[in-house]
């Protein structure tokens, strides 16, 4: 088989048969210019059995391919079949057209004749004239109008008056009313015939007169008749036109079809011109490609090989016709090549090239016998892809170092999320080291000790220190040298390193049995802060550590420091927030026993906020229980709520009412706003809320306001849950609005339950939400505070709020009549002496004789001032608590002073007298006056 030679320029010298073959076998090239060879393949070259012609028999398929290659129009005998066919159907439309306007011609004009002659008929008919002038001309006309209707074939005839009103008409019910049409000119003796769009269709309609002998119009007659009711001569040509025309379609298609047939199979829809080319292009491109391309037959002999199939498996200058196996080729590719199995990239070592190879069989599509392989040299592509695999696997871990370190502000979680990443990617082994005082969040100290803060390896029985141990590195160890300078080092022969096996010579021998030989050690930099170091081992791979894999370590650890870092000082600033804000809470509650108080504190997840509780006594045995929230985060808010929290501490000493309390407490936010907002130095109170609620267990009577805060839960004795509707009020700062107050009255072991919003509040689910599933879980408490507080909290033990959460949890006393003494005092100072005697005798009931003297003065003291300078009625009432309180109550707003009397003054010294002999004392005001108080420690 000859082929073109490039050094000579000869062209192959195949007869054209031959040729063709080989094109139908091979196709053309990719980019060779020549669609019409493809088309050419298909449209004969490839038959596929199983197609059926009009008579039944099997039809060859390529001559479907043959018609369907014609009907494309790429080809001249496309290009004839398409002309013949216009031609046909251009004179078929002609013909119908032309049918279809005589049609319409034909139909009109028969239509006035005949709607015309009806109506003339009609008109001089017997006895028309006459029953016109008769007293019922319906009667007498409407059966001769639809027996002549139905013998003449129209659609209607009518006769009217001259006035057009109907006297006959086909449906009955319009007989009687107004014809309509044109009938002024019959009016006037012509006759009018108009074509019009009734409502049964298009139709003409005649209308002509009736006259009198003496010319007289009497009444008028049309007849009218649809077009589609009229036809003629012309209709029943057109199946016999129609019927022509499609066969003549069909003859000129069948016809067409044959000399294309013909056409393709001699040419294959080429010209001499295109079947040149296509023979040049075909053979360039075959010898020109850097893929090589080989054809063995069915028979097991290579039919073609392109110059780079010659190169890359050193065939003979003969090679072609032969049997592959005696070309002297490699096993593994002769094996294949005579096998003819498929093959997709399948790589072979041939000589010192690795060949990537692609087979496929000729005879799927029934083309002749034999397979198609193409051969490509891959020796440096895989080269460069092991390269470029090694890089995207390097870039990868890269980016996941990006995306997985440093999730959490934890600095040994960030240390862990590091080695866990490394491992096994790049080391077999990593450890991390840190300085102690960086795990507490401060600075390292220099030459201080190292902790193993994380481990990550292929293994667990590896020998390296375990985590946790406290490690000082020698000064000869990578470890030591990298922190000391800042710089990393590479340890590729770790049994070859004396200064790493120094640090600790029988752990270090373990280690290098162990199989560990290679090591890298990169400093843990923040700025100019060295924070520790990390130590990268090799046991599995026998190649050391290089200097690539030293830089993606330095680049990993560099962006795992920054996580660190920030680690680190987020544990220092939150230690700090966290110190301020226990300082600024209860540390222990205060003695009293007007309640039974249990709590908790639930800060947030991340950060400290500003929620806040607080017990205070309070004068008379009452108690003041106040829960706030500050909103925010951060060391702002837990100075905030230290300002607001000793606030109410100074305000709740003025034993003022609770909306009295919140009332100042508002204009303190207020200015701090306005302190702390112009110079943009501190951050404004975003907002703060509070409830503030006042226990007496004399009264049994609990007085509560609230700010902006959700409303208290009250369980009763029996365990039912109740969420009294107590007034809100707006949260603190806002100002110019008053507060209200709430009185509640509360049963002998009721509960009392304050709480912050992040209880029964957040992100997920509504305030109503979360104060019924408040409720469920006290529904079930136990009855203690203690119980309570552990219900709510088991309650919420699966979903962590985001906000701070402050529980405050009372179960109330009561005062019992037997510790209570109280006497209505007449306006008379000698009513003094009454009082001092009901003193001493109730002092002696308690056994509190040796209080009788000071309490006889105190009582006298405050008795007289009430008496004197003070408004009737004046009370007095005893209270036997941890203290024995003394009050005197009366009408007056006026509050005595304490003050220091001068020599020659009389009086003002009985205050004073008060508050030397009293623990306390002090004024508060009711709404129906005053009380003077004291309090005595009992003995």
């Amino acid at each position: 088989m000859a082929r073109p030679s490039r050094r000579t320029g000869t062209r192959s010298t195949l007869p054209i048969g031959r040729r063709a073959s080989r094109a139908r076998r091979l196709g053309p090239a990719p980019g060779s210019g020549a669609p019409q060879v493809r088309q050419a393949g298909r449209a004969g070259l490839r038959p596929e059995a199983g197609e059926r012609g009009a008579t039944g028999g099997v039809v060859r398929p390529g001559a479907l391919t043959e018609l369907r290659s014609a009907l494309s129009g790429r080809s001249v005998a496309g290009q004839v079949f398409f002309l013949q066919v216009f031609i046909v159907l251009l004179l078929v439309v002609a013909a119908v057209v032309a049918l279809f306007l005589q049609v319409g011609h034909d139909t009109t004009q028969e239509a006035r004749n005949r709607s015309l002659a009806v109506a003339e008929t009609f008109a001089h008919a017997p006895g028309t004239r006459e029953a016109l002038s008769g007293p019922d001309p319906s009667a007498v006309l409407q059966p001769r109008a639809e027996a002549a209707r139905r013998a003449a074939d129209v659609d209607f005839i009518v006769v009217m008056n001259t006035e057009g009103i109907r006297y006959t008409h086909p449906k009955p019910d319009r007989i009687g009313k107004k014809f309509v049409g044109t009938i002024q000119p019959a009016l006037n003796g012509g006759v009018v015939v108009e074509e019009v769009n009734g409502t049964i269709g298009r139709l003409v309609q005649a209308v002509v007169p009736v006259k009198a002998p003496d010319g007289k119009v009497v009444g008028l007659v049309s007849a009218g008749i649809t077009t589609e009711h009229v036809g003629g001569a012309t209709n029943r040509q057109m199946p016999l036109v129609l019927g022509a025309a499609a066969a003549a379609l069909v003859l000129a298609t069948a016809g067409t079809a044959l000399v294309s047939r013909r056409l393709l199979r001699l040419t294959h829809g080429l010209g001499p011109g295109e079947m040149t080319r296509m023979y040049e292009h075909h053979d360039a491109v075959l010898h020109s490609v850097r893929e090589g391309v080989i054809i063995v037959g069915g028979d097991g002999r290579l039919l073609l090989a392109n110059d780079e199939a010659q190169r890359l498996l050193d065939l003979p200058p003969d090679a072609e016709r032969r049997q592959v196996t005696d070309l002297g080729l490699a096993p593994n590719i002769a094996e294949l090549l005579v096998s003819g199995r498929l093959a997709t990239d399948e790589v072979l070592r041939v000589g010192d090239r690795l060949l990537a190879v692609n087979q496929r069989p000729t005879d799927l599509e029934g083309g002749p016998p034999g397979h198609v392989a193409t051969l490509r040299d891959s020796t440096e592509l895989r080269a460069l892809s092991g390269k470029a695999e090694v890089a995207r696997e390097r870039l990868t871990l890269l980016y996941d170092a990006g995306v997985g370190i440093g999730t959490s502000l934890d600095v040994t979680r960030t240390a862990e999320e590091l080695a866990e990443l490394v491992v096994p990617r790049f080391a077999d082994f990593v450890t991390v080291d840190l300085f102690q005082g960086v795990l507490g969040g401060e600075e390292p100290e220099p030459g201080g000790g190292l902790r193993r803060t994380a481990f990550s390896g292929i293994r667990d029985d590896c020998p390296l220190y375990p985590v946790g141990e406290r490690i000082r590195f020698v000064d000869t160890t990578p470890q030591a040298h990298s922190m000391g300078t800042g710089a990393s080092v590479i340890a590729p022969r770790l049994g070859d390193h004396s200064g790493w096996l120094a640090q600790d010579l029988d752990r270090t021998a373990r280690v290098v049995d162990y199989g560990i030989h290679s090591l890298i050690t990169v400093p843990v930099r923040a700025g100019s802060l060295v924070l520790g170091v990390v130590n990268f081992w090799r046991s599995e791979k026998p190649e050391p550590f290089d200097e690539e894999e030293l830089a993606l370590a330095e680049e990993l650890v560099a962006r795992a420091a920054v996580s660190i870092d920030n680690a680190r000082r987020y544990t220092r600033e939150h230690g700090m927030a966290v110190t301020l804000q226990r300082s600024l809470l209860p540390r222990q509650l205060p003695e009293q026993s007007a309640l039974d108080i249990a709590y908790r504190y639930l800060p947030a997840q991340s950060g400290v906020g500003g929620d806040w509780f607080d017990v205070l006594p309070l004068s008379g045995a009452r108690v003041a229980l106040v829960v706030g929230d500050i909103v925010g985060h951060g060391l702002h808010a837990a100075a905030t709520m230290g300002r607001l929290r000793t606030a109410v501490h100074n305000f709740s000493a003025l034993d003022l009412p609770p909306d009295g309390v919140l009332g100042l407490l508002d204009e303190l936010v207020g200015r701090i706003d306005q302190d702390e907002t112009p110079d943009g130095a501190g951050a404004p109170v975003t907002g703060a809320t509070c409830l503030y609620a006042i226990y007496d267990p004399v009264s049994r009577r609990c007085t509560v306001s609230r700010a902006g805060h959700p409303p208290p839960a009250v369980i009763l004795p029996d365990g039912t849950v109740e969420f009294p509707d107590v007034a809100a009020g707006p949260p603190l700062g806002l100002g110019g609005l008053p507060f209200e107050t709430t009185d509640l009255e509360l049963a002998e072991g009721s509960r009392l339950v304050l709480y912050t919003d992040g209880l029964v509040e957040d992100r997920d689910q509504d305030i109503e939400a979360g104060l019924g599933l408040l409720g469920e879980a006290l529904a079930e408490a136990g009855p203690s505070p203690e119980d309570t507080c552990r219900a709510v909290l088991e309650a919420r033990r699966t979903h962590r709020s985001s906000d701070d959460i402050a529980l405050l949890v009372a179960r109330t006393r009561a005062l019992t009549a037997d510790r209570i003494a109280e006497w209505e005092v007449p306006s008379d100072p000698a009513a003094v002496g009454a009082v001092r005697a009901k003193v001493t005798r109730q002092l002696a009931d308690w056994g509190l004789d040796d209080l009788a003297f000071t309490t006889e003065l105190i009582l006298s003291e405050l008795v007289t001032n009430a008496i004197r300078y003070g408004s009737a009625p004046v009370r007095v009432r005893m209270l036997r608590d941890r203290n024995l309180i003394c009050e005197v109550f009366d009408a007056s707003s006026t509050s005595p002073h304490l003050r220091y009397a001068a020599m020659t003054d009389e009086g003002g010294r009985g205050l004073f007298l008060v508050a030397q002999m009293t623990e306390r004392w002090g004024t508060r005001y009711t709404p129906t006056g005053k009380v003077i108080w004291a309090e005595q420690p009992l003995p």
